[in-house]
């Protein structure tokens, strides 16, 4: 029986999230399955992937086949270079030890780009949004001082109106007595 390492979709319309599962190659993308070794849910920044480490390991030693999609997600994981570190022992190149030393530092390097990439796209998500609140900043204060203009144009034109309604009135009552 050929065995593929394929992904199983699930999610809903426009929001996709996949299985990495291990089944037949005749069996449809859907369908049956022998195991889930992990998920894969390619819409955050960057794709997250959770995967059964171990097992992965076993089903490439074994020959299961990955499809392209799931052989890039391994060889981010590090399965492939582990399956190669472990070819390396059983030659003798060198021991156990050395080959888990190896697979550290290179997983300690990859999860330090991985935070990098995190820290970068949340301070430029920050400064973004520093620039819209500057934006509607200067938005509000230009609303600001219009309205302002207008309340002051609005008073003056009404100090106006009061001023010449007592000029009016006082113009009326000094004719008023030089009549009487």
């Amino acid at each position: 029986m050929a065995t593929k390492i394929r992904l199983q979709r699930g999610g809903r319309k426009g929001y996709a999230f996949y299985s990495i599962v291990i089944a037949d190659a005749r069996a449809p993308r859907d369908g049956k399955f022998t195991e889930k070794i992990g998920t894969y849910n390619p819409n955050t920044n960057p794709a997250t992937v959770d995967l059964n480490f171990d097992r992965a390991l076993y089903w490439v030693e074994t020959g299961a086949q990955p499809t392209d999609t799931v052989r890039n997600i391994l060889g981010r994981e590090g399965v492939y270079l582990m399956k190669h570190l472990r070819g390396g022992v059983k030659k003798g190149a060198f021991d156990e030890a050395t080959a888990q030393k190896r697979f550290d530092a290179w997983k300690a390097d990859k999860v330090k780009g991985l935070d990098s990439i995190r820290e970068k796209e949340e301070k430029a998500k920050k400064e973004a949004y520093a620039k819209e609140i500057e934006a509607e900043k200067k938005v509000n204060e230009s609303i600001a001082k219009k309205v302002a203009e207008k309340k002051a144009a609005e008073a003056a034109a009404k100090a106006e109106a009061q001023q010449a309604a007592a000029e009016e009135a006082a113009a009326e009552t000094a004719e008023a007595p030089a009549e009487a």
